[in-house]
């Protein structure tokens, strides 16, 4: 096989590798899809798995991006419509180990040496710049007040969400897109109709 040919295999071999664990991790929860479980799911060794990645973290972190790009290709979230952020939220209330693995590798990932520390930076400027886009499309709209500041709202929202995820592992009565519309009414013109979110 020549080495064009290795490498392009190993690129399906990944994507293999990480749309299984999707699954594996949505349905058994970080704690419990160990490197050697998922190492299983694709028919590898442990050793094997971690030949496509540089680690268990870096693993993991290239899991919550390839979540990230099915959420985009499912909900069309690069749109500025924040109505579509909170169908990814009802969504994520479906996941939970999906969630467990953000909640745990975003505390983990403070430290700037953690492998998923870029990741979550780069993510969060991303969601930052959709949300602020998504707020100015909203008070010219006349949904969202006007003398709110995009990049405040944005921030809170972002805020709101990661704080609510990690409350909603806790008590999974929670449900987290409600709030979340609740915070956008409480943003909107007095002469605006509540009970809905900007879209």
């Amino acid at each position: 096989m020549t080495r064009r040919g290795a490498y392009a295999k190993g690129i399906v071999k990944r994507e293999e590798i990480l749309t299984t664990a999707l699954e594996v991790v949505a349905a058994n929860g970080y704690r419990r899809a160990s490197v050697r479980e998922l190492a299983d799911a694709v028919g590898l060794s442990a050793a094997g798995l971690l030949h496509y990645f540089d680690s268990k973290e870096e693993l993991f972190t290239a899991i919550l991006r390839k979540r990230d790009e099915h959420d985009r290709e499912a909900y069309g979230t690069d749109g500025a419509d924040l109505s579509r952020f909170l169908t990814v939220i009802r969504h994520n209330a479906t996941v939970p180990g999906l969630v467990q693995l953000y909640a745990q590798l975003a505390v983990e990932a403070v430290d700037p040496e953690h492998p998923a520390h870029a990741f979550f930076r780069e993510r969060t400027r991303a969601l930052q710049d959709h949300f602020r886009a998504a707020v100015i499309r909203a008070q010219e709209n006349d949904e969202i007040r006007a003398d709110l500041d995009p990049a405040w709202v944005a921030t809170s929202v972002q805020a709101l969400s990661d704080g609510l995820q990690s409350l909603w592992l806790v008590d999974p009565d929670v449900d987290m897109a409600v709030h979340i519309e609740r915070f956008l009414d409480a943003l909107r013109p007095a002469s605006h109709p509540q009970g809905g979110a900007a879209s």
